[in-house]
């Protein structure tokens, strides 16, 4: 994929890709009682709202391999998680009514933002510890930079995703 906001060649090698596809999460089969050593709380991934509900995020972002996963849906406010492969981006969009909150947990990325589609003129790159706050009606775009999946939350307000949304990619 031709990536128009990065005309260099990416510092990935093969190698590195292959090694990365054939990761295994810790808590594979998404079961929290089939974790390995390195998980310190595995997370079960599923939509949990309404109902009240505590989660170590940063645990949570990093254990999902979804594109896009529903973690809290509720009537105002929605959290979802998402892992963008290296090399790929979120895609180029607009929420007109929804304000949108995203956290970068690992990796690095760029992000775009315009008032329209041809004029995408807020560039910034990112890496965890990251917010990005980006106002209802302005067109955005999210492009993993790096060698390893781009790990992130979101909080869309009001939802912006059916309760219960499981991508497992894009």
């Amino acid at each position: 994929m031709n990536n128009y906001y990065n005309p260099y060649p990416s510092p990935c090698s093969n190698n590195n890709l292959n090694n990365m596809y054939n990761y295994q999460s810790p808590c594979w089969n998404n079961n929290p009682s089939n974790y390995l050593d390195s998980c310190r709380q595995c997370v079960y991934l599923k939509d949990y709202g309404p109902e009240p509900y505590v989660v170590n995020i940063e645990e949570a972002a990093n254990q999902n391999y979804n594109y896009r996963l529903a973690l809290w849906t509720g009537t105002h406010l929605q959290l979802t998680l998402m892992s963008i492969n290296a090399r790929e981006d979120i895609g180029l969009e607009m929420h007109p009514d929804v304000d949108q909150f995203i956290r970068i947990e690992e990796g690095e990325g760029l992000v775009v933002m315009g008032n329209s589609r041809n004029n995408l003129w807020f560039q910034r790159n990112v890496s965890a510890g990251y917010v990005i706050l980006i106002p209802a009606g302005t067109w955005h775009n999210l492009i993993n930079m790096g060698c390893t999946p781009l790990k992130l939350y979101s909080i869309y307000a009001p939802p912006e995703h059916p309760h219960g949304t499981v991508e497992p990619t894009k």
